[in-house]
């Protein structure tokens, strides 16, 4: 019996040393496996880096070039509160009437004026500390609105989360798999052409991630009653367009690689900085102006927003064009360098 464990053990100890050689020879999975988990450690001390996170948002209108701090007026040096620069008026008292912001400045003006929603707490609260600040009187300007549940707000970036794992891991994972396995490699002695192969996997994923989430979204629905303002249409396209452009994205990785471990780094590079930065559990407005414009350029935030718009503020087709637009385009690139660079075979 003695000899039997021996000999189990000599295969056990050969199997794991040979593996672990196989993963440490792989230098590009071995760095990215070094790599990763020091940019996201390095990522995440930068957005959330800094003292405590505010009590208070309030938007600020104000005059271009100027600096949101005590010279513009004192309360801007109120350490609790949240400033961040808006463009435009009417956006910004919407937000308001939701209570996504406490407060509307507008220091563009003479004088000042400042929007509250009478149905806030916090708002009435804000503005205490805006009296006790000092500096010019600003004319009190008031709004209602009931504020927006957090789960009507965290409910498309949680589905559009679930998606983007979906989308990515379902196409770019399996395909690499394929490809090391030499599936593709069978597949590409049959008539059948790298075209029609990619097309069929992109079909078959978009309907299944579609279907999976009208079919999540619906149940959730019935017993939480979401808010939805707009058209179901309209969220239908969003969400089909979006997960149209993630997977064309999983395509870009998979169109190459053989090595699984090394498309799963990858594909986790890919979808961590998007469950970050675009707005799955929180807003990131007031957030540093590179960090918003690096959010806009990924798939998943144009999804969020235009499904935000669609649920909570009622927009229609010409008000999330712009998000509909960013999607074609991206899709359109992902395919594109994805057709060029797929290859059947290990290389």
């Amino acid at each position: 019996m003695s000899g039997a464990l021996a000999q189990s053990w000599r295969r056990l100890r050969a199997a794991v040393w040979a593996r672990s050689l196989e993963f440490v020879r792989d230098r590009s999975t071995l760095g990215w496996n070094l790599l990763f988990p020091v940019l996201l450690v390095l990522g995440l001390a930068y957005i959330f880096s800094g003292p405590g996170q505010p009590m208070f948002k309030v938007a600020v209108l104000a005059p271009a070039g100027s600096t949101l701090d005590g010279r513009l007026h004192p309360f801007l040096d109120t350490p609790q509160v949240q400033f961040y620069r808006e463009q435009a008026e009417a956006p910004a008292l919407h937000k308001v009437q939701l209570q996504r912001i406490d407060m509307l400045l507008d220091l563009g003006t003479a004088p000042g004026r400042y929007w509250i929603n009478e149905q806030s707490p916090k708002g009435r609260l804000l503005e205490q500390l805006l009296r006790g600040a000092g500096g010019a009187p600003l004319q009190r300007q008031t709004t209602r609105g009931a504020q927006v549940r957090y789960v009507d707000w965290v409910t498309p970036g949680v589905l559009g989360m679930n998606m983007m794992f979906a989308c990515l891991f379902g196409i770019g994972y399996v395909i690499v798999r394929y490809r090391k396995n030499g599936y593709l490699k069978r597949l590409n002695a049959t008539p059948l052409r790298a075209f029609e192969f990619i097309l069929a996997q992109l079909v078959s994923r978009l309907l299944l991630v579609v279907a999976v989430t009208a079919v999540v979204y619906a149940g959730c629905d019935a017993v939480l009653h979401f808010r939805m303002i707009g058209s179901y249409l309209d969220l239908l396209l969003v969400t089909a367009l979006g997960a149209f452009s993630m997977i064309a994205l999983g395509l870009v990785i998979a169109a190459r690689f053989t090595s699984e471990e090394l498309a799963g780094g990858l594909l986790n590079l890919l979808s961590w900085p998007m469950m970050v930065v675009s707005g799955v559990f929180f807003s990131i407005e007031g957030a540093p102006a590179p960090l918003r414009f690096f959010a806009q350029l990924l798939p998943l935030t144009q999804m969020i927003e235009a499904a935000r718009g669609i649920m909570l503020d009622g927009e229609g087709f010409a008000q999330i064009s712009r998000n509909l637009a960013a999607l074609a385009a991206m899709s359109a690139i992902y395919l594109a360098l994805g057709a060029v660079l797929f290859r059947w075979r290990q290389e």
